[in-house]
């Protein structure tokens, strides 16, 4: 006992501390990620489980960072990091440098996680997406300056529309900086009125190339445009968050310009089929013209006649008005007759002399209706003072009757049993009481 050693907690802990960390210091963990929480410092506190035990991790924000997805309860994930223990409460924990989801890639998991989410704020709706000019004066082109993709844009439009004014915006479309600066161009044209149509895309290459394309700040600049943009982003199988955000998706960069304007050749045709059918048109609008002068100077009467007409029309007129003013006048005179019979009848003074004799009449009979309850009710009130005169206990006792009650209590004696010699009882007589002593009791 002795030479026996013994620990400190603090030292026990910072030896345990020292091998878990000297022999863990890089693994590889799989499990499902519960109790995530994110607090404002930016750093990820989550637990890995599995079915039979469970593991506490942190990612510190500057790794978090670098994330593509964001991490939520109940993913499977595989994650990388070391062993660390945290003294103070004694308890070992991961530190997480990487983390990628179990089964789906990172970059495809945070392409689906942004779609649902934008999806659900409605950016991708139909009734958000503008229609494009129907023949652009102006077209900027955000892409990169040195790819394939604008020089295609640029050959097809010079072939199709030579007129057409082309602004090339040079962006990066690959990398960390490309999202930002390609919000950025997006933001200089429209703050600037540059163009009339935006393209904005680049060639074809993997998911991590077209990157750029699916970041969230792309796809907002994207929707916010006031100008109309076309998203011309690799090939036709690919897609990405900027072409759901687009008002109009592009198979490829040269098929955006295609889309854009239209081929001058076409549209000189268009015209000159315009203008023949405008000018058939106007021949045929001069022959209805004429049929139609045609037929009115058929119908075309003489002035004089006209005025013949009119004057036999006004005669007639003056002739049936002269026959109806005395009719009317007839007319009107009954009528003022009829009134001021119905006004007699309905005159205030006769309305009020019958009011009057109504409320004699009533008065009348209010006077007599009185009378008669009074004695009613009179009648009734001598039969109920009746009634309770002979029921009336003083009255009762003044005939000779009494009421005998124990003393001290006052109770009232219905028995002669009740009372013992020598109790002392109460009589109530018709008037006045007397006290007494009970000498002997009769049963």
């Amino acid at each position: 006992m002795a030479n026996r050693f013994v620990f400190t907690i603090t030292e026990l802990t910072r030896h345990i501390r020292d091998t878990l960390e000297s022999a863990y210091p890089d693994v590889w963990v799989e499990g499902e990620i519960s109790n995530l929480r994110v607090p404002s410092s930016g750093h990820c506190y989550f637990t890995l489980k599995d079915e039979g035990a469970q593991l506490r991790t942190v990612m510190f924000r500057m790794q978090a960072r670098l994330l593509r997805f964001v991490p939520e309860d109940g993913q499977k994930v595989i994650c990388r990091g070391r062993i660390n223990v945290y003294e103070q409460r004694g308890d070992y924990q991961l530190i997480a440098e990487m983390l990628e989801p179990k089964g789906v890639g990172d970059l495809q998991l945070a392409f689906e996680q942004l779609k649902l989410k934008l999806a659900q704020e409605g950016l991708f709706e139909a009734d958000r997406k503008k229609p494009l000019p129907f023949l652009p004066e102006r077209v900027a082109v955000i892409t990169s300056p040195t790819g394939a993709a604008v020089r295609d844009i640029i050959l097809v439009m010079h072939r199709r529309y030579p007129n057409v004014a082309i602004l090339v915006v040079p962006v990066k479309v690959q990398g960390d900086e490309a999202p930002a600066e390609i919000a950025g161009a997006l933001a200089m044209v429209n703050r600037h009125g540059l163009a009339d149509v935006i393209i904005v895309g680049r060639g074809g290459g993997s998911l991590e190339d077209l990157w750029a394309f699916n970041t969230e700040i792309v796809a907002r600049a994207i929707a916010a445009s006031a100008i109309p943009v076309v998203s011309a982003v690799g090939h036709e199988t690919d897609m990405t968050i900027a072409d759901c955000a687009a008002d109009l998706r592009a198979p490829t960069p040269s098929a955006a310009a295609e889309l854009v304007v239209r081929e001058k050749r076409e549209l000189v045709q268009l015209v000159a089929q315009y203008e023949q059918r405008l000018g058939q048109g106007f021949l045929q609008y001069l022959e209805r013209m004429h049929v139609r002068i045609r037929n009115a100077r058929s119908r075309l009467r003489h002035p004089a006649r006209r005025i013949a007409d009119l004057q036999l029309r006004l005669d007639d007129l003056h002739g049936r008005m002269t026959a109806a003013v005395p009719r009317l006048v007839t007319y009107r005179r009954a009528a003022i007759t009829s009134a001021c019979r119905i006004l007699a009848a309905q005159s205030p003074g006769s309305l009020i002399a019958a009011y009057r004799g109504r409320a004699a009449f009533l008065g009348k009979q209010l006077a007599a209706g009185m009378a008669a309850a009074k004695r009613q009710k009179r009648s009734a009130l001598h039969t109920l003072v009746a009634q309770l005169s002979a029921l009336n206990p003083a009255a009762i006792l003044a005939r000779g009757y009494s009421i005998t009650r124990l003393l001290p209590s006052l109770e009232i004696l219905h028995n002669s049993g009740d009372a013992a010699p020598g109790a002392a009882v109460r009589v109530t007589l018709g008037k006045g009481e007397v006290d007494c002593i009970v000498e002997k009791v009769v049963k």
